[in-house]
This record gives structure tokens, C-alpha cells and sequence, in this order.
């Protein structure tokens, strides 16, 4: 594996071993020298598209702990926004001698183009509405550390699935790795082509939650939306926001996930966000070791 463009370009064996690579790499978390040699040496080029807090801190600090140096080239106040090509920027990192270089860019596809372009590894942060592979591999990772197994696990995806690169790459993961991901969601907020995906569809979550493992809620992307996709923030809840009421009805070991961040009030509930069945701040978390874990197995060899 050279590339981590897609989760579905993962088979269980590399999936897994990514998911184990990052079990070993958390307890390095929990030491009090905090740092591995593994690629002193290496550069590490953030490449960011889109504005993002989590993902971006997370790969830094990923590269940081593994002893690799990090470029942080923001898109945003640089040559990019005096119309530099991605295929220009490609070139200049290349001339930089970039070992990987994570992007996060608002057309789907981009980072496929950049793998053509650079020599080192491209690792895909985020690409338009289409795939987020490290946020997959994260969730499954978080998934399978609080249940034991993803084999078999019943997961339920809810909310604005038209817009969302998680989900896409949840459901290609999840279902390489065993699991049963139903997406529910107004026929509004589902893609055209959902049909083709390996998964179930409902639109009644009420009749979903006893049934599931795992409820991962996903945000309503309001900055991707020009029509009107729902009536309104109050009947978008009654329908598919989880309240505690809702997490009532779940099975007893069942947890809550979230990408973040999270609208509180709009598709979770603060009492759901805060309660110990849900694992925001463990996700943010494993994030760290599992992108650790690919930037490992991507420019450690060995």
C-alpha cells in the first residue's frame, strides 16, 4: 500500500492491520516521553483545502510523535488562493522532496490526482462529499475497542448522508471488516446512487435503534446545502435527532459516535453528547494513533 485514497481499497487483512498497528501505537499516548524515532527524517506535508481544526491537529500531531517533520501549507492566504493548480502546488512539494502529504480538498477526487503527481504517499483527509478513510478507520478502531469485535456489530448511520465523505468510507470499512451498516435518513438527504452502496436504508430510526450496536450520528452539513433538503431544525430533530429518550431504547451495551463537530440540539442532544455511551473525545483520541498507525505502515516500511 503506497496510498491511503480510499477505505474501499482496503481488504480486512490491510484494514486490520492498520487497526492493530494503531492498538500498539495508543500506548505510546500513555507514557510520559511521548515521541517515537520511527520517521526522524521524514517530511510530512499538511495540505489543506478546507478549513479543519480536528483532522489537521490530529495528523500533526500524529507526524510529530513519530518523529517526522511537519509542513503545515494552509490553502487559504497562500499561492492557492492567488490560483496556484493543485497540479503547481503538486510539483512545488515534489521539489520539496514531501515523504507524504495529507490533503483535505473540496473536490472529490482530488487526491487521486495528486497521487499521479508527487512521488511520496498521498493520504486522503477528506475529499469533497466523497471519502474520509481515516475517519472510517478511526470510528471502526473506536468501535472495536469499547465492543470487542466489529465482526457482526449492527451499525446504524444517521442523518445527512448525501453530503457526507464519513459515511461513504464507514460504510465500505465497516462492511469489509464484518460489520452490517444500515443508513438511516429523509429520502432528501440520501445520494441518487445509495442503491449501489453495500448497505441497508431506512427512514425510520425509531425502528432501527433497538436493533443497533453502534449509532453514529452525522452532522447536517448546512454549509453544503442550497435547497431546501428538510422543513425545519425542530421537525429535522423530532425525526432524526437522538435525545435521551431515544438512547432509552437502545441495547444497554450500545454507544453513541459522532465525526464532530457536533450541533447539539440538532442531531444530538447535550445530554446524549455528554453521557459515557458516547465516544466523541475517544475518537479525537484514537484519531491520533490510527493516523499514526498509517503514516507508520505508509513512510516507516517496516
Amino acid at each position: 500500500m503506497r496510498h491511503l485514497l480510499s477505505a474501499g481499497d482496503l481488504d480486512r487483512d490491510e484494514a486490520t492491520l492498520i487497526l492493530d498497528t494503531a492498538g500498539e501505537l495508543a500506548q505510546v499516548g500513555d507514557r510520559s516521553v511521548k515521541k517515537l524515532p520511527t520517521l526522524r527524517g521524514r517530511t510530512v506535508v499538511n495540505l489543506f483545502y478546507e478549513d479543519s481544526t480536528r483532522t489537521r491537529t490530529s495528523f500533526e500531531l500524529a507526524a510529530k510523535r513519530l518523529s517526522a517533520d511537519v509542513i503545515n501549507f494552509s490553502a487559504k492566504g497562500s499561492s492557492v488562493s492567488k490560483g496556484e493548480s493543485l497540479k503547481d502546488t503538486a510539483l512545488t512539494l515534489q521539489a520539496m522532496g514531501a515523504d507524504g502529504v495529507v490533503i483535505r480538498h473540496g473536490a472529490s477526487g482530488a487526491p487521486h490526482r495528486l497521487a499521479n503527481w508527487v512521488d511520496g504517499s498521498v493520504l486522503n483527509a477528506g475529499d469533497g462529499t466523497h471519502e474520509h478513510p481515516t475517519q472510517a478507520l478511526l470510528d471502526a478502531f473506536t468501535m472495536r475497542e469499547r465492543l470487542g469485535r466489529l465482526e457482526g456489530l449492527r451499525v446504524a448511520v444517521v442523518g445527512d448522508i448525501l453530503h457526507s465523505r464519513v459515511a461513504r468510507s464507514n460504510v465500505l470499512l465497516l462492511t469489509t471488516l464484518g460489520a452490517h451498516v444500515t443508513l438511516v435518513a429523509p429520502p432528501t438527504l440520501l445520494p441518487v446512487s445509495v442503491h449501489t452502496w453495500p448497505c441497508e436504508v431506512s427512514y425510520d430510526l425509531d425502528e432501527v435503534l433497538p436493533e443497533s450496536d453502534v449509532v453514529m450520528m452525522l452532522r447536517v452539513q448546512a454549509e453544503r446545502m442550497h435547497d431546501s433538503f428538510f422543513p425545519s431544525v425542530r421537525e429535522y430533530s423530532r425525526n432524526y435527532g437522538l435525545d435521551g429518550e431515544r438512547l432509552s431504547r437502545m441495547p444497554e451495551e450500545a454507544i453513541v459516535m459522532h465525526p464532530g463537530p457536533m450541533v447539539r440540539g440538532m442531531e444530538i442532544s447535550a445530554e446524549v453528547a455528554d453521557s459515557p455511551r458516547c465516544t466523541v473525545t475517544e475518537q479525537v483520541a484514537n484519531g491520533v494513533s490510527l493516523r499514526m498507525a498509517v503514516l507508520y505502515l505508509l513512510l516507516g516500511g517496516s
